[in-house]
C-alpha cells in the first residue's frame, strides 16, 4: 500500500504516530513548511506535514504549496488527507461540524499555483477539484463516527491572513460559497498536478456571514473539540483508505501537456521528476499535445 500524506492545518501541527522519524526533504520549489513526519496511523504509512508549521510560524500566502505537495509526492504519496479550519456561509453548517468540500472558488492572489512554466505548459482537468470517491469515502466514516458532517460543500479560498467584511461574506454567498478560508488553493491545484487524491477535512470554527452570530465561548469549545478528534478521525479515515480506481486524479497529466517534446529541457525534465517520473519524455517530437508517453 501507498503512503497516505497528511497535511495538518491551524490546531494541528504535530500528529501522534507510530515509528516516528523526521526527515528534511529538499525540493526544487524551496523549503517545505516543516519537516515531514514519517511513521504509521491506524497500521498505514503516513507522512505528515504541518501546513503552517510546527509553531503556526507561516501565514497562508507565506506557505510553499509547491515544496509541501512535492515533498509528499517525493516521499510515494499518492493520496492526500489535508484538515483545516474555515467559516461557515450558510446556517445550517454550524460551528464544531466538519465539511468534505466537493468545490472551490480560487480568490487568492499572490500565490505560486502550478508546478509548470519555464518552458512546459500543462492545463489540468480541475471541473472537480477534490477527488470524489475519496470524498465520499472520507464523509462517510466520519459519518460513522457519529460526528456531523456536510457531504459537498463550495469553499471559498480568500488571500488573507485578513477575515473577511461584511460586504465580502455576502458576495461570497452570492457566488454559490459553503464555506471560506485561506488554505484549500493553491494546495488543491497543484495535488491535481502532481497527480494525488486529494480530499479536504474542514472543521467549522465559526459563522462568517452577518445575522448568523454565536458566541465566541460556542465556538471555541466546538473548534478544540474538533482538534482534538482530529487524530481519532484521521486515525479511523486512513484505516481503510485505498488508491482509487474510480477517479482520474492519477492520470490527470496525460493529456494535460501540450508543449512538444523537443521543446522542454532536460533541465526541467529532472526539475519535474518526481511528478513525470512516470513518463517517457519523447523529447524528439516536434508536435504539441501528446508529447508524453506512458
Amino acid at each position: 500500500m501507498s503512503v497516505i500524506g497528511i497535511i495538518g492545518g491551524t490546531g494541528v501541527y504535530n500528529l501522534e504516530l507510530d515509528d516516528p522519524s523526521e526527515v528534511e526533504v529538499e525540493t526544487p520549489f524551496g523549503k517545505p513548511s516543516d519537516s515531514i513526519t514519517l511513521g504509521k496511523l491506524g497500521g498505514r504509512d503516513v507522512a505528515f506535514i504541518p501546513r503552517h508549521g510546527r509553531y503556526h510560524q507561516l501565514l497562508p500566502h507565506e506557505i510553499n504549496y509547491r515544496a509541501n505537495i512535492y515533498a509528499l509526492k517525493k516521499m510515494g504519496v499518492e493520496q492526500v488527507i489535508s484538515t483545516c479550519m474555515a467559516g461557515s456561509l450558510k446556517k445550517e453548517i454550524k460551528p464544531g461540524q466538519v465539511v468534505i468540500p466537493d468545490q472551490t472558488i480560487d480568490l487568492t492572489k499572490t500565490r505560486d499555483s502550478t508546478f509548470f512554466g519555464d518552458g512546459v505548459a500543462a492545463y489540468v482537468d480541475m471541473s472537480e477539484p477534490f477527488c470524489s470517491s475519496q470524498s465520499k469515502y472520507v464523509a462517510d466514516t466520519i459519518a460513522g463516527m457519529g460526528i456531523d458532517v456536510h457531504k459537498g460543500g463550495t469553499y471559498v479560498c480568500i488571500e488573507g491572513p485578513q477575515f473577511s467584511t461584511y460586504a465580502e461574506s455576502d458576495l461570497y454567498v452570492m457566488m454559490g460559497g459553503d464555506i471560506v478560508g485561506m488554505t484549500a488553493l493553491p494546495e488543491v491545484k497543484l495535488a491535481r498536478e502532481a497527480e494525488m487524491c486529494y480530499v479536504s477535512i474542514v472543521g467549522i470554527s465559526d459563522y462568517n456571514v452577518c445575522g448568523m452570530t454565536s458566541s465566541c465561548m460556542e465556538n471555541m469549545k466546538g473548534m478544540r473539540l474538533l482538534m482534538k478528534n482530529m487524530r481519532s478521525i484521521l486515525s479511523e479515515v486512513v484505516l481503510g483508505l485505498h488508491v482509487s480506481t474510480e477517479c482520474s486524479c492519477s492520470t490527470a497529466l496525460g493529456r494535460a501537456i501540450v508543449t512538444s517534446g523537443a521543446g522542454i529541457s532536460s533541465d526541467t525534465i529532472l526539475k519535474l521528476d518526481s511528478i513525470l517520473g512516470k513518463y517517457e519524455i519523447d523529447t524528439s517530437s516536434i508536435g504539441v499535445h501528446g508529447s508524453i508517453l506512458k
